[in-house]
């Protein structure tokens, strides 16, 4: 039995965390989460392995905490794939065809592992130029579309072929850090390196998602004007045929497939994440919630403003379509008929879409609310959320907003849109033991009537404001409470540091 473990000449670190397009590189959500993460674990090492789009050099966004002992970077699509064709062997090919049909025509991990096998018994000179630039591999292609996507455009299927097959070849033939646990932040080539890592080395592999990786490419496919190819409609009995969309789809669906079955816990944000997750295969008995977390004792500090004022509701939010602003804006001037002396506030960035940032400006002045809404830009919140008495949110796509848990720490109820995790926030999950009751009120997408009554319910009725306020609170002390997260990361680490290694992938007969 062979082990394969990385040569970099570094002490194994007890985590490695396998993240595609994402930190150091890049800034946002789930770079900062993972950056909090290592901090928070800084009992744990940590190797980063970092899948990049391309090989082309990358500046860190981020000072790298001192538990990160290594870092290495694997690039999905390389500058030395344009090369002539090759001489190759033709044995190779032939071996590959089966698993590698299966598994990008959403196969699973025995179809996985069959092509770690072919690869390892065909010896350490196997390179990605005897993957993709062989004649071998080109007739190999050529059958893979017969079987696929017959009559569509075959030039368009090769691109996407190589494209989608390229990043599998370079994981699978990327150097593996040495590690305890491997931890992948997505599925895709991220889960598949996840899984090549548990197959071979006998380590555990632990999965965390926050938004749904193939969900999100369905997303993107879909609306992919250089994926238009379309085969003709057909009027026989076997309906639609497929063409370049469901082979992205599928290929991604297969990599999922994967990923889940090789790893032994699933960790996503909310349970509305979980129903996609068993869609696409993950086992029930993996799966398990650990939302993210907020500085909740930071915020329980923000004390109420007891001087008198307005009524006053915020959106803390970035000025950017997908936040649905213009709605928030909408439900401003039903609010204002309502509670005439409302004071309304948007709390965020206004410069990352300037021409929406401008709409927004228009409609408040349209809608005569300059005396009303005011833009703020961006703010130190625990400075305003003593003087909010409510917020909302009137996104139409969201994860798990931290702005409810923050405002939420703080006692200040919310109003949002039935997105992402906001019902489990402001409701509670099913498995809320004893539940805690509402801590605001759940609406419709881009329904400013629904949004205004919500909020002029929260200002008019003190009562009522401060029943929910409380009932959010608690909600993120007992859920949400990032020492209380911290803490189920450690545990979740822990419990893998324990387990024994399993067996390691073997060569067999191919």
């Amino acid at each position: 039995m062979m082990v394969e473990h990385a040569t970099y000449g570094q002490a194994e670190a007890d985590v490695c965390l396998i993240v595609e397009g994402a930190y150091p590189f890049v800034a946002g959500g789930v770079s900062s989460w993972m950056h909090d993460l290592i901090q928070a674990q800084s009992h744990l090492t940590f190797h980063l392995l970092v899948l990049s789009a391309d090989d082309s050099p990358k500046k860190s966004r981020f000072t790298l905490p001192p538990n990160v002992i290594g870092m290495s970077e694997i690039a999905l699509q390389q500058a030395t794939d344009r090369i002539p064709i090759i001489s190759g062997n033709q044995d190779l090919s032939h071996d590959l065809e089966r698993p590698l049909t299966r598994l990008l025509e959403s196969g699973g991990l025995s179809d996985f592992q069959r092509l770690l096998t072919v690869l390892r018994a065909h010896g350490p000179d196997v390179s990605r130029s005897l993957l993709l630039n062989t004649e071998a591999v080109f007739a190999m292609v050529e059958r893979m579309y017969e079987h696929s996507t017959p009559g569509s455009s075959f030039i368009n299927y090769f691109w996407s072929w190589r494209a989608l097959a390229g990043g599998l070849f370079s994981v699978l033939l990327g150097e593996l850090p040495p590690a305890r646990i491997y931890h992948a932040i997505s599925t895709g080539y991220a889960g598949i390196a996840m899984a090549r890592a548990a197959l071979t080395t006998g380590r555990p592999g632990i999965l965390t998602e926050h938004g749904i990786y193939t969900n999100e490419r369905r997303v993107e496919i879909a609306m992919a004007d250089w994926l238009s190819d379309q085969v003709p409609s057909s009027l026989d009995i076997e309906g639609r045929r497929r063409d370049l969309r469901d082979v992205w789809i599928s290929a991604f669906s297969g990599y999922a497939r994967t990923c889940y079955e090789a790893c032994s816990r699933i960790t996503t944000l909310y349970t509305g994440n979980q129903i996609l997750q068993l869609r696409d295969g993950a086992p029930p008995e993996k799966l398990q919630i650990i939302p993210n977390g907020v500085d909740y004792d930071g915020f329980a500090k923000v004390a109420r403003d007891p001087t008198p004022r307005r009524p006053t509701v915020a959106l803390i939010g970035r000025v950017v379509p997908i936040k649905d602003v213009k709605t928030f804006i909408r439900a401003a001037a039903i609010l204002r008929d309502i509670v005439q002396d409302v004071r309304v506030l948007l709390l965020g960035p206004t410069d990352e879409d300037p021409e929406y940032f401008r709409e927004c400006q228009q409609m408040v002045s349209h809608l005569g609310l300059e005396g009303t809404f005011e833009f703020l830009g961006r703010v130190k919140l625990q400075e305003y959320l003593g003087r909010v008495d409510a917020i909302a949110l009137t996104s139409i796509s969201e994860a798990q907003p931290l702005v409810l848990l923050e405002a939420g720490a703080a006692g200040v109820p919310s109003v949002a849109t039935d997105v992402g995790s906001c019902r489990e926030i402001i409701h509670g999950r099913a498995d809320e033991m004893p539940n805690l009751g509402p801590g605001g009120f759940v609406t419709p997408l881009s329904n400013p009537l629904a949004t205004a009554k919500g909020l002029s319910q929260l200002l008019l009725a003190h009562d009522l404001r401060q029943r929910y306020g409380e009932a959010i609170r608690a909600r993120t002390e007992r859920y949400y409470n990032k020492r209380v997260v911290d803490g189920l990361y450690r545990d979740l680490y822990q419990e893998h540091l324990e387990m024994p290694d399993r067996h390691a992938l073997a060569v067999e007969d191919v």
